[in-house]
C-alpha cells in the first residue's frame, strides 16, 4: 500500500474504543446488541465461563457473571438477545438455557431443558439459539380496549381471577423498602441479590411472566415498583429456538415456556434458521460433520407449527403459569406451616414446647422421686379434678421449667402465635388458593370436552383426579382452620388453669384465694389431645388422603343438581316437624380419616404439571416437516478429503412479492486473488426450493493497486452488514502485517444465474461455493472488481485469526474485531469517519 492511500483512506470509520483483557476472550457472532450499544464478551476463569457486557462506544464494563451453577464448569455455546433488549439469553455445556438482565447480569430465569430419551448416549449437546420477534399484523376491532383486558377474554378463568382479591405474599417475597428505594432517582437503587431455591417439579413446569393480575397473588414492593412501569411487549409471543446436534429443534414461548421437540434426524446439526413474516414457518438448514468436514442441505427443510398461528397455544401457557404459581404458593405456605409447628433446621416449633414440658415433670418424678412408672397426665388429671397435687407435680409447678410468670408468657405467645398462622394460613391463603386452582382446572375440564381443543390430548381422568384433589386440599385446609381454632381455645384454658394452679401454690393467705376462671372440660380436652399428642400433626404426616364427600357426612360423592336441592328445601319447610329444635345428633367421628395436607399438595403438584407438560408439547406435535431430499450423508461421502477449509455467512430477506432472498458468501484462499464468493438464492413463498440461483465473485483489491498486480494482502473475515454493505478484514502480506477494516458493496451487482440442471445436482451449500469458485477459476464467471474505497487500520490482527461481529440496524451501525490472541477487541462506527468525529471533539472542548 502506498503512503497516500493510507494517509487518505486508512482512517475511513471512526474508532470508538479499544477493550484491553490480560487473558483470552471470545466473540460470538451475536455478541452485539440489536438496538442498543452493547457487546457481550466471553472469558474462561477456573475452568468455568464468565460473561461480561461491555458499552461498545464507551468501552466501559457494565457487568461480568458466572454461568452456570457453582463448579460446573459451564462453557457458553451461544447468545440471543431478547427482542425488547431487556434480557439475554445463554445457552451453555452441559446442557442449559438462562436468562440474564441485560440491568446487572443477574440470572432471572432458568429455562428448562428439554428431556432427551435414556436411548440417546452420549446426550445431546446443545449448539445453537435464535430469539424470534412476533411480526404478525395485530388486528384491532372497532372498538377500543378501554378496559384493557390485554386480550383475556370476559368470563375466562383469567378474567375472574383478575377480578379477585389478591392473595397475602409470602415473608420471604416480602423485601424492606429502604429511604433509597422511596426516594432514590430511577435506575439508582441498591438490591442485594436475592437466592431462590425452585424444586425441579416447579422449574420444568411450563410457564410464562405474568404479573400480579394474573396469578391473584400479591407481590413484593420492587416487584410492585416494576410492574408500574410501562410493560414492554415486544416479547410476546416471541420465539425462541434452541437446537442440538442430535436434529433436535426446541421451542419456548416468549422465550420461557416450553412447546415441545421438533427432531430432524440423528447425528444432524441446524446451521443456520430463519422463519417467515407473519407465519409459524421456519426454514432450517441442516449440516452434518463428517472426517472434520461440514456439510449444511442447501435447500431448507421446512417446520411448520400450525397450532402456533392461533391463540390457543398462549391461552394454555397463560393457565399453565396461573397454575404453577399457585401451587408453587401453596407449597411454600404448607412447608412455613409445617416449620411453625414441627421446626425446622434452624429453629424449634411449638409442638415440642408441650412434650417438653411433660418430659420435664416425668424427670423429676422418676429421678427426684423414685417412681417407676410416672404418668404425668394421671397427675396433672388428678389435679385438675380434685384440687390436690401430688408431691413431684407440687415441686415442679412451683419450681418447673417454664413455670414463672414470664415462662408461661412466652410459651403462650409461642404457641398462640403458631395456632393463629396455621388458622390464617390455612384459611386465608391455601383454602383460597386451591380454590382459584380449581376454577383454573374447571376451564382445562371443559376444553377436554371441546372437538377444537383435541390437539392438547387433555386427558378427562386426569383432569377430574386433580379436581377432586383440589377440592380435598380446600376441605382439609378449612379443616385445619376449625381445628386450629378450636386448639387455640383449649390452650388458652390450660395456661388459665395453671396460672390458677400456681397462684394457689404461692398463696399464703387461705381465706384470700384465687378464683378459677378455667373450663374443666376444656382444659382435660387439652391434656388427653393436644399437650402431649396434638391432631394438628395429622395434617404434615400420613399417606395422602383419599376420604370422599361421604366419609365427612355428605348425602353422596355426586353433585347434586339445583333443582333437587330447591325440592328438598321445600319439602323441609312445609313439614313442621322439619322445621322444630332437634336435639343435637351424635357427631361422626373422622379420627381415623388421613389429612396431610403436605402430601396431598405434592401429587396434586406433580399431577398438574404432568398435565401441563404434555399439553403444551402439543404445538411441536402439531409440526408439519417437509423437505425435498435431505442427502447429507450422499454428500458427505462426496466430498474430497483435500478440499480447503472455509466458512459460509448468510443473510436472508423478504422482497416486495414476500419472496425470500438468500444470501451467502464465502472467502474463498487464493494466492493469485482474493476473492469473494457471493451467491444469490430466490425462494417462492410456498416453496423451500430456490427456483433462481445467481452467482458473482467479487475481487477485492486497493484502490491504487494495478489490475496486473498479485495481491498485496489476504481476506481473513467477511460478515454482512446490512442489505447494502459486507464488513471485511485484511491483512497486508508486508513486513508490517497491518490488518485493515472495510466493506464492500453487494447489492447493485450483477448475479450472473446459474443453470437449475447445475444446481438441482449441487445438494450442499459447500459444493455450491466450490462450483462457484471453480467455475470462476475456468473463466465461466466473470468477476467483479471491487476497490476498497473505505477502511481503517486495527491495531491489532496482525497474527492469527480474527472474529467479527456487526450490528447494521439504523442508529447502530458498529462493528466489533477481536484479535488472534483474544486480548483486544476494537470497536468502529462505520457510519462516522474519524475526521467528524474530531471535528465534533474539537467543538466541544
Amino acid at each position: 500500500m502506498s503512503l497516500s492511500y493510507s494517509k487518505m483512506h486508512s482512517n475511513a470509520f471512526a474508532s470508538l474504543a479499544v477493550l484491553q483483557f490480560s487473558s483470552p476472550s471470545r466473540l460470538l457472532s451475536s455478541s452485539c446488541c440489536p438496538d442498543k450499544d452493547l457487546l457481550i464478551l466471553i472469558s474462561r476463569l477456573g475452568g468455568q465461563d464468565r460473561v461480561s457486557l461491555w458499552n461498545s462506544t464507551q468501552g466501559t464494563k457494565i457487568w461480568e457473571v458466572d454461568i452456570g451453577d457453582e463448579n460446573s464448569g459451564a462453557t457458553v455455546v451461544d447468545i440471543a438477545w431478547s427482542p425488547d433488549g431487556q434480557s439475554v439469553a445463554v445457552v451453555h455445556d452441559p446442557p442449559q438455557i438462562t436468562l440474564h438482565s441485560v440491568q446487572d447480569g443477574k440470572r432471572t430465569l432458568t429455562i428448562p431443558t428439554p428431556e432427551q430419551p435414556a436411548s440417546i448416549r452420549p446426550p445431546p449437546r446443545l449448539v445453537g439459539i435464535w430469539w424470534f420477534r412476533d411480526d404478525r399484523v395485530q388486528k384491532s376491532g372497532s372498538i377500543p380496549d378501554i378496559f384493557k383486558r390485554n386480550d383475556v377474554i370476559t368470563g375466562s378463568t383469567l378474567s375472574i381471577l383478575r377480578n379477585l382479591p389478591l392473595l397475602d405474599p409470602l415473608q420471604e417475597d416480602l423485601e424492606k423498602a429502604t429511604a433509597t428505594d422511596l426516594f432514590a432517582f430511577q435506575g439508582s437503587q441498591t438490591r442485594s441479590a436475592k437466592k431462590s431455591y425452585l424444586p425441579d417439579l416447579i422449574k420444568s413446569w411450563p410457564t410464562l411472566t405474568l404479573d400480579s393480575s394474573h396469578t391473584s397473588i400479591s407481590t413484593s414492593f420492587h416487584e410492585k415498583q416494576e410492574s408500574s412501569d410501562d410493560a414492554e411487549e415486544s416479547n410476546v409471543n416471541s420465539i425462541v429456538v434452541v437446537t442440538d446436534d442430535f436434529g433436535g429443534l426446541h421451542y419456548f414461548l416468549d422465550g420461557t415456556c416450553p412447546l415441545g421437540s421438533v427432531t430432524l434426524g440423528p447425528n444432524i446439526s441446524v446451521a443456520s434458521l430463519s422463519k417467515r413474516p407473519a407465519r409459524a414457518l421456519f426454514l432450517a438448514h441442516s449440516s452434518i460433520t463428517t472426517n472434520e468436514r461440514v456439510c449444511t442441505d442447501l435447500e431448507p427443510t421446512c417446520i411448520e407449527l400450525p397450532l402456533l398461528s392461533h391463540r390457543k397455544p398462549r391461552d394454555l401457557a397463560m393457565l399453565s403459569s396461573t397454575a404453577r404459581a399457585l401451587i408453587w404458593y401453596v407449597i411454600r405456605c404448607v412447608k412455613e406451616m409445617r416449620a411453625m409447628w414441627f421446626g425446622s433446621d434452624t429453629a424449634s416449633g411449638a409442638r415440642e414446647i408441650g412434650p417438653k414440658w411433660i418430659r420435664g415433670l416425668e424427670e423429676k418424678q422418676k429421678e427426684q422421686y423414685g417412681q417407676d412408672e410416672p404418668n404425668p397426665i394421671l397427675d396433672l388429671t388428678c389435679l385438675l379434678l380434685t384440687g390436690r397435687a401430688s408431691e413431684p407435680l407440687l415441686d415442679y409447678l412451683g419450681s418447673g421449667e417454664q413455670m414463672s410468670e414470664r415462662g408461661i408468657q412466652k410459651w403462650e405467645t409461642v404457641m398462640i402465635e403458631t395456632l393463629t398462622k396455621l388458622r390464617d394460613f390455612s384459611e386465608k391463603r391455601v383454602a383460597p388458593a386451591c380454590q382459584r386452582l380449581h376454577l383454573v382446572l374447571e376451564e382445562l375440564h371443559g376444553w377436554s370436552q371441546l372437538l377444537q381443543f383435541n390437539q392438547f390430548e387433555l386427558c378427562v381422568g386426569d383432569l377430574t383426579t386433580c379436581l377432586d384433589l383440589t377440592g380435598r386440599a380446600v376441605v382439609i385446609a378449612s379443616w385445619l382452620a376449625g381445628v386450629a381454632r378450636r386448639e387455640i381455645i383449649r390452650f388458652r384454658e390450660f395456661l388459665s388453669w395453671l396460672r390458677f394452679e400456681t397462684a394457689v401454690i404461692a398463696n399464703t393467705n387461705p381465706d384470700s384465694g384465687p378464683v378459677p376462671k378455667h373450663d374443666f372440660l376444656e382444659v382435660n380436652n387439652y391434656l388427653v389431645s393436644g399437650l402431649v399428642v396434638s391432631s394438628i400433626d395429622k395434617w404434615f404426616m400420613g399417606p395422602i388422603p383419599s376420604f370422599s364427600p361421604r366419609d365427612l357426612g355428605l348425602p353422596g360423592d355426586a353433585y347434586s343438581s339445583i333443582s333437587s336441592v330447591l325440592e328438598k328445601a321445600h319439602l323441609v319447610l312445609n313439614t313442621p316437624g322439619q322445621v322444630a329444635w332437634q336435639a343435637n345428633g351424635t357427631q361422626k367421628d373422622l379420627s381415623h380419616l388421613d389429612r396431610n395436607l403436605d402430601a396431598l399438595v405434592q401429587e396434586l403438584a406433580t399431577r398438574c404439571r404432568r398435565i401441563f407438560d404434555h399439553a403444551a408439547c402439543a404445538v411441536a406435535r402439531s409440526a408439519v416437516i417437509s423437505r425435498s431430499d435431505l442427502a447429507l450423508p450422499r454428500i458427505a461421502s462426496a466430498r474430497q478429503s483435500g478440499e480447503i477449509h472455509f466458512s459460509i455467512r448468510e443473510r436472508n430477506s423478504t422482497d416486495e412479492g414476500g419472496e425470500v432472498v438468500q444470501h451467502l458468501a464465502s472467502v474463498m484462499p487464493s494466492k493469485q486473488q482474493n476473492i469473494l464468493i457471493l451467491a444469490r438464492l430466490r425462494f417462492k413463498e410456498a416453496s423451500s426450493v430456490p427456483y433462481e440461483v445467481g452467482f458473482v465473485p467479487i475481487e477485492c483489491c486497493l484502490e491504487d493497486e494495478a489490475p496486473d498486480e498479485p495481491p498485496s494482502f489476504d481476506l481473513l473475515e467477511a460478515e454482512y452488514f446490512d442489505d447494502e454493505f459486507i464488513v471485511i478484514i485484511y491483512r497486508l502480506r508486508s513486513k508490517d502485517k497491518l490488518a485493515f477494516i472495510a466493506t464492500v458493496k453487494y447489492n447493485d451487482i450483477g448475479y450472473q444465474p446459474l443453470e437449475p440442471t447445475v444446481y438441482v445436482n449441487l445438494s450442499g451449500r459447500e459444493d455450491l461455493m466450490v462450483h462457484g469458485k471453480n467455475r470462476w477459476e475456468q473463466g465461466t464467471l466473470h468477476t467483479t472488481s471491487s476497490p476498497i474505497k473505505q477502511c481503517r487500520a486495527l491495531k491489532g490482527c496482525k497474527t492469527g485469526r480474527v472474529c467479527l461481529a456487526v450490528n447494521g440496524r439504523t442508529g447502530r451501525r458498529v462493528a466489533c474485531v477481536l484479535d488472534g490472541t483474544g486480548t483486544t477487541v476494537e470497536t468502529f462506527d462505520l457510519e462516522g469517519e474519524a475526521e467528524d468525529m474530531e471535528i465534533a471533539e474539537d467543538e466541544e472542548s
